[in-house]
């Protein structure tokens, strides 16, 4: 019973902790800050299962760094993962993300949603007329045309762009870290990591619900376990423990009638005198002894009595009154 008890608190605690004992809890990839783990997953044959869905997959290629592949966007390198906010946060492996991002479409069956979006326009300008003050999207220019992008709306009616040579080449919605105020100056704002963000879980649900039943269950059966086993212990201390051998005092019952009546009977003569160690009263009725009554005597002590009151005490108590001596069956003879 004790084996079954440990067994069952055992894979209750067990249960609690990993619903999935076959995957690995945390992953490492190279020298990254964030852990991998549930419900992301390191690409392997092994842990195909592991992951919440194929699109949490993650790669580590030789030089350590983790890979996420986005369906329709491409490969793009994992910079930091906030599992409490469920946000992954990205950058290009090729160092261009604002090209990358004029061309980000993510499916609409995608688990991952950008946290922003924001409309940005694009410029194309002859670069030895651009102003110094803007910034120059450097991936995506050259010697002779500089690419700039601004959200300041109202930077596109400016006639100034026009005298630097410049040209609107599309105006797109791109997602972005967060929302900014209206840029005041012309600023492209698109050097910053791409977040994308993906919904709670039903996997996640689930295993917090099951170590909350889990660990309701485990508690009660803890509880049950310390106060079985202290039974158990008491009762073999109980049984290990010496049996104290209490002694009675030896009962004395009464005797017979055929052992009273062996006893020697006397008539009291005239005189009234008993034989042997008396006085004349009855030491059990306390009344004097008179002519004609009869007495009978306890053999071994000679105390006399009367007939009628030590039968009934012999009966009950089996010892003389007067010495609590234990009488034996001889007849005395009294002259």
């Amino acid at each position: 019973m004790d084996n079954l008890l440990v067994l069952f608190v055992s894979f209750l605690l067990f249960s609690s902790v990993y619903a999935k004992n076959d995957c690995p809890g945390v992953s490492i990839c190279g020298d990254n800050s964030f852990k991998i783990r549930f419900p992301f997953g390191l690409e392997s044959p092994q842990n195909q299962h592991c992951t919440y869905k194929p699109g949490f997959n993650l790669k580590c290629n030789n030089q350590g760094k983790a890979i996420i592949n986005l369906p329709g966007a491409g490969d793009f390198y994992v910079r930091d993962i906030n599992y409490l906010t469920r946000q992954i946060q990205l950058y290009d492996p090729y160092d261009c993300l604002p090209k990358r991002l004029t061309k980000f479409q993510l499916p609409s069956s995608s688990v991952f949603k950008p946290v922003y979006y924001r409309d940005y326009t694009f410029f194309t300008c002859s670069t030895d007329r651009v102003n110094p003050y803007y910034s120059v999207i450097g991936c995506m220019s050259n010697s002779t045309i500089s690419t700039l992008a601004t959200s300041y709306i109202g930077i596109v009616s400016l006639g100034e762009m026009s005298f630097f040579g410049c040209s609107v080449t599309s105006t797109v919605s791109l997602p972005v870290s967060w929302t900014y105020s209206e840029d005041e100056v012309f600023t492209s704002k698109l050097n910053n990591d791409l977040v994308l963000t993906w919904p709670e879980t039903d996997s996640t649900k689930a295993i917090q619900i099951f170590r909350i039943v889990a660990l309701s269950l485990v508690i009660p059966a803890l509880m049950c376990s310390l106060v079985l086993t202290c039974y158990i212990c008491y009762k073999k201390s109980q049984e290990a423990a010496p049996t104290a051998i209490v002694r009675r005092p030896e009962m004395i019952i009464g005797l017979d009638d055929l052992t009273i009546e062996s006893y020697t009977k006397v008539v009291v003569g005239e005189s009234r005198r008993i034989p042997g160690p008396n006085h004349g009263i009855c030491s059990i009725c306390l009344a004097e002894y008179h002519p004609k009554e009869t007495v009978r005597c306890i053999p071994e002590c000679e105390h006399c009595f009367h007939a009628e009151c030590i039968d009934e005490w012999l009966k009950i108590k089996g010892t003389c009154p007067v010495c609590r001596s234990n009488p034996s069956p001889v007849h005395l003879n009294f002259s």
